[in-house]
């Protein structure tokens, strides 16, 4: 009898470990998935045409609590001083060199003192496509914070994003430890999250994201086992020879972090005002549903489309510049 039940119990460890090989198998298999390239979005690459590069500031660095150095870009207010001050943040591939310069330069010339910054994996900060962990774009915003307090004490922040970087923006107005440190957010044809209306499949051909390798590293996580996380998952749409100024790829980590954690999470954990600007042309994002959605979890938010422009023209466009720099000129003082 105990020959039997020790048969039982081996034949029982011997289906066991099948399972946990057969799993193993398929996680493996989902992880080495390729990652397939997207074809250039010309629409994206065109935005450059008619930028004035002349007026763009140096690469300026700080380093971050680990020592790495991060850049960023200063733009000293030209137009009568607001006493105001605004942090931008980048879209998906940029940096604080790229077409965002038309926004960031039009608003210093309104008289706030702007601070455009690389977001590390991007520019001239770390390392390209990656990060070390998912949380240290918001410790680095925290430094770079610190930094720009050396300088500007007393200052109001606005913090800015546009695309991706709308989406980390809103990830850092609903984190207790950072809603503090600036008056007011303004989102630009933000991305919401993977499960947000207002998106267009693939983002309208911007980005793809390696679906099988995903999931692979997110059950792993589940299991425990929190490792390869530096491998890409989401390719973007840039032009082949772009590599100098633009990120490509993303690794799962990079990914994670540099977004919102969902609209239904951050948006009612906000605290400070909030503005969504969207482009009604819009090719990346569905702009005509930002009200409806947002205003169903967070009535308060005020949501603007501006006609006739896409998605990088609200960064480009001399109309959406306009009104995006007076609104941050006029808005957002302390008790404004």
């Amino acid at each position: 009898m105990a020959i039997r039940l020790l048969r039982g119990v081996l034949n029982g460890l011997k289906w066991v470990l099948c399972a946990i090989g057969g799993v193993a198998l398929i996680l493996g298999a989902m992880i080495a998935m390729p990652l397939e390239r997207p074809p250039e979005m010309r629409s994206v690459s065109d935005s450059a045409k008619g930028i004035d590069w002349s007026t763009l500031p140096p690469l300026e660095r700080f380093q971050a609590r680990d020592g790495t150095w991060i850049g960023y870009r200063h733009y000293a207010p030209t137009g009568p001083e607001t006493g105001r001050g605004a942090i931008f943040i980048h879209g998906s591939s940029g940096s604080s060199g790229t077409v965002n310069h038309a926004l960031t330069h039009a608003i210093a010339a309104h008289g706030v003192e702007t601070w455009a910054l690389d977001i590390r994996g991007h520019g001239g900060s770390g390392t390209r496509g990656d990060i070390f962990y998912v949380g240290q774009l918001e410790d680095d915003l925290i430094d770079f914070v610190a930094h720009v307090r050396k300088s500007a004490p007393d200052l109001p922040l606005t913090l800015i994003g546009h695309s991706a970087g709308a989406g980390f923006s809103l990830r850092v107005a609903a984190t207790p430890i950072m809603q503090d440190m600036f008056v007011r957010t303004v989102l630009l044809a933000p991305y919401l999250g993977y499960d947000a209306p207002t998106n267009r499949p693939k983002a309208g051909g911007w980005a793809n994201i390696d679906l099988p390798r995903f999931l692979g590293l997110t059950a792993l996580r589940r299991l425990g086992i929190d490792c390869c996380s530096q491998l890409p998952v989401l390719a973007l749409a840039v032009p082949p020879s772009s590599a100098k100024y633009l990120v490509s790829t993303y690794s799962d980590r990079l990914m994670r972090n540099f977004g919102t954690r969902g609209y239904r999470i951050d948006l009612p954990a906000t605290t400070r005002p909030v503005t969504i600007f969207g482009a009604a042309e819009d090719e990346m994002m569905i702009s005509d549903k930002y009200a409806e959605v947002v205003r169903a979890v967070k009535p308060s938010v005020d949501v603007k489309i501006i006609d006739g422009i896409n998605h990088m023209g609200i960064v480009t466009n001399p109309k959406a510049v306009s009104a995006i720099a007076e609104d941050v000129a006029t808005r957002g003082a302390a008790g404004s």
